[in-house]
């Protein structure tokens, strides 16, 4: 997952910026590293397995902007990340902004009005419509992905963030694309079809493809040639200790403390070890370098962190994944004049630690975001694919009950759910007719599912409303990346189950005046 998505991005960033790309993909590193960043980014491609439809194009779009600095990190905020990534070329999302009220009771009455049949194309004509800001995406999602889409994300901002994006948009034109007419090499698609062995020669492919200006180190993929490739992984034990380590400064006593919690708490989440082959020179007995990757798997993981942090404001936000840099150490007078100059430092950034005023982490309104997804995705994802397995191991019966539950979460209209139950019952009886026994496994579903679902659609125009789209069915059988183990890296396998009511709130819920709303694509 990791190899596709650098070269995704360093194939990107070649197109963004031509003959300078190379030297731009090192400046880009090196400013990552100094300046302690984050870039999160959504991946979308063919390759990884399906979800809601297969994209036309492999591409990355960037969600989130990062900076740990000193003390606490810094998330950017919408007009931020678009200057950051428009400095950079990196590619955005498309956002809206509603700065009143009357803006943002529209846009809500536009996703009620779409959520059970909306398609790229409607969704955006209306967001476009009644949004004070429309700033287009550096890839058009019809273009790119289909008219399927998944859905949107919304966040409350404050007042001022028009007039920031007014002058971000006025300063931070979008970049040329002078790598348009260049040939970039075999594409994504092509090197994972020409690399079928296994996994491990389809990673060097794609690593070897990259090359070494944003990708100089493999390492972390293969280990050292000494240890081998299985030397990445670290004893379990270390998570332990680094729980138990005394913190050196403020960002490790947070992420403790945020670790100790969904330990305690049984959060569905992965904290993975990997020995960090970058530091091996520095690597002796009393000094130890160590990745961690953080995985949450399940939504419900932040509903249930989100009622933690109003108990504990000085709680960090969560994020889905992150990757985070340990080193274990014997403090000696060396090292104890440097943590005390960085704990110094930090204290001055950080104040009372980030736990009250406007500029607080556990402020609730400035780290909400509401997932608000379509029903035309939903279907394709969480009806039929997710609905596989109990489909063909508990029959018929128990996958009607799974859709329909599915369903009265999702508070699918009647009529909605009357049409759906219809065309599953039928999707039921003609998958297991076709597969008897053996279950369609879900990273191929859509070769199967699209095909039926298009000649439902043609039967009635009532049908086509329900699927949306269909029939653009991308071919992978000859590109699909080889995953062992089957892994599920993305985490929505996972059923969705109804939350348990969230406890009483204090105090009493508002939205200030002067707050607007930021949404954009997932």
């Amino acid at each position: 997952y990791t190899a596709v998505g650098v070269f995704v991005l360093g194939r990107m960033l070649r197109e963004a910026w031509g003959a300078q790309a190379l030297k731009k993909q090192v400046e880009f590193n090196d400013f990552l590293e100094k300046n302690r960043m984050c870039i999160s980014m959504e991946l979308v491609t063919a390759v990884l397995g399906d979800h809601g439809q297969r994209p036309r194009e492999d591409y990355a779009v960037v969600t989130a902007v990062t900076e740990l600095g000193n003390g606490k990190p810094k998330f950017y905020s919408t007009p931020e990340i678009i200057a950051f990534c428009r400095k950079w070329r990196l590619p955005t999302n498309h956002v809206w902004l509603f700065s009143t009220r009357k803006s943002v009771t529209s846009f809500f009455a536009a996703y009620d009005a779409l959520c059970e049949e909306g398609t790229a194309t409607s969704v955006c004509k209306a967001l476009d419509d009644v949004a004070d800001i429309s700033v287009p995406g550096s890839k058009d999602h019809i273009q790119v992905q289909g008219e399927i889409l998944e859905g949107l994300v919304a966040r409350i901002v404050s007042h001022e963030c028009s007039q920031h994006m007014e002058e971000v948009l006025r300063d931070y034109p979008p970049p040329p694309v002078e790598g348009a007419g260049l040939d970039l090499g075999p594409s994504l698609r092509e090197i994972c079809a020409a690399n079928r062995s296994d996994e491990k020669q389809q990673i060097k492919a794609l690593l070897q493809s990259v090359g070494s200006s944003f990708c100089p180190d493999h390492s972390d993929w293969f280990g050292v040639e000494a240890g081998g490739t299985h030397s990445r992984n670290a004893d379990r034990s270390v998570l332990t200790k680094f729980l138990h380590a005394h913190p050196a400064d403020f960002s490790t006593t947070k992420l403790q403390e945020m670790i100790r919690l969904m330990r305690d708490k049984r959060f569905p989440a992965a904290f993975k070890i990997y020995h960090n082959f970058h530091k091996i020179d520095s690597v002796s007995n009393d000094n130890l370098f160590y990745k961690m990757v953080i995985h949450v798997h399940s939504d419900s993981v932040f509903r249930r962190y989100q009622k933690e942090m109003r108990h504990r404001p000085g709680l960090w936000p969560l994020y889905r994944g992150f990757f985070v840099d340990i080193n274990l150490f014997k403090a000696n007078k060396e090292r104890d004049a440097e943590i005390a100059r960085n704990n110094n430092l930090e204290k001055t950034v950080s104040g009372n630690g980030g736990v009250s005023g406007t500029d607080g982490l556990a402020n609730e309104d400035e780290n909400l975001m509401i997932k608000l997804k379509f029903l035309t995705y939903k279907l394709r994802t969480f009806l039929i694919r997710n609905g596989l397995s109990t489909l063909f191991k508990d029959g018929p019966s128990a996958y009607k009950a799974y859709y329909l539950r599915q369903m009265n979460i999702w508070g699918t209209s009647a009529v909605k759910q009357r049409q759906l139950s219809k065309m599953l019952d039928e999707w039921a009886v003609y998958i297991r007719r076709k597969y008897g026994n053996k279950q369609l496994s879900s990273s191929v579903y859509l070769t199967e599912a699209e095909p039926f679902l298009e000649q439902y659609a043609r039967r009635s125009p009532e049908n086509q409303v329900l699927i949306g789209s269909a029939g653009n069915l991308v071919r992978v059988e000859e590109f699909l990346a080889v995953i062992e183990g089957g892994r599920d890296e993305e985490g929505d396998l996972e059923t969705e189950r109804e939350a348990p009511p969230s406890s009483p709130r204090q105090a009493k819920d508002e939205v200030q005046k002067d707050e607007g709303l930021i949404v954009f694509f997932p």
